[in-house]
């Protein structure tokens, strides 16, 4: 099959240092060689990145499976066209209506804290371009993504079909209840900082899972934050490091 053939087959912040399954669970496209080499060059520089902040972290190393899952996903296909010859660049880009791609290494690092098994069930809160509901789609078994700025929702929703992630589902709308229908949920991810943690996220965790959230005002010291529930219900919440993301936007007051 010619390559064009293949594609045709195949296609369906703001950071800071800021069944038998032989398978996988999402169809990959077909990228040939292309941005290959610059995925490997943002692969090692970000665990230079994780060795960078582990006194902040405590992380020596990140699951060799997110590190798999940003060596794959086609950062290129998710950021504006302008922007493409810096995709792989270990940095936030804009992405338009204010808002931003995540740096890859936060992207990483939030996925690995998740902790994901192959069967999670995952929530996100902040679909933007759709990288990371991407990267947490090449492990976990489902991701619903709600986005509520509707443009970007749509553009998510068509650049992850398109490339074939089928195990993705966008919906616009206000993220801070959460998507009662779908939960519990094994994780749930938010890209972008409330002043405070919303409560129905927290309720809609499934026992032993986990919240990553940034928590902080504009203008004022965010951490990325890890809420766990255990098996009782009962719930932790520890500081990773400091971050810099976008406002987290609601519809109403």
């Amino acid at each position: 099959m010619g390559k064009a053939a293949k594609l045709a087959t195949a296609f369906v912040l703001l950071g800071t240092l800021a069944a038998l399954g032989l398978v996988p669970a999402c169809a990959q496209p077909d990228l040939g060689s292309d941005y290959e080499a610059e995925r490997r060059a943002l692969v090692a520089e970000i665990e230079r990145t994780v060795e960078r902040t582990r006194a902040q972290t405590g992380l020596a190393a990140l699951d060799a499976r997110v590190l798999d899952a940003i060596g794959r996903v086609p950062r290129h296909e998710l950021v504006p066209a302008a922007l493409r010859a810096r995709a792989y660049e270990n940095r936030a880009l804009p992405i338009g209506e204010g808002q931003t791609i995540s740096q890859p290494y936060i992207v990483a690092l939030m996925t690995h804290l998740a902790a994901l098994g192959e069967e999670a069930i995952v929530l996100e809160i902040g679909t933007g371009s759709g990288y990371q509901a991407a990267v947490l789609a090449e492990i976990a078994r489902e991701v619903y993504t709600i986005e509520i700025i509707e443009p970007l929702g749509r553009r998510a929703e068509a650049a992850l079909a398109r490339l074939g992630y089928r195990n993705v589902t966008v919906r616009v709308g206000d993220g801070y209840a959460g998507w009662p229908e779908h939960a519990p949920f094994d994780a749930i991810l938010v890209t972008a900082a409330p002043e405070e943690v919303p409560a129905p996220l927290v309720e809609q965790l499934a026992p032993g899972g986990r919240l990553v959230v940034p928590v902080g005002a504009q203008g004022s010291a965010q951490s990325l934050r890890v809420i766990e529930k255990d098996a009782a219900g009962e719930v932790t919440e520890t500081d990773i490091l400091p971050v810099l993301f976008v406002p987290f936007l609601r519809d109403g007051p």
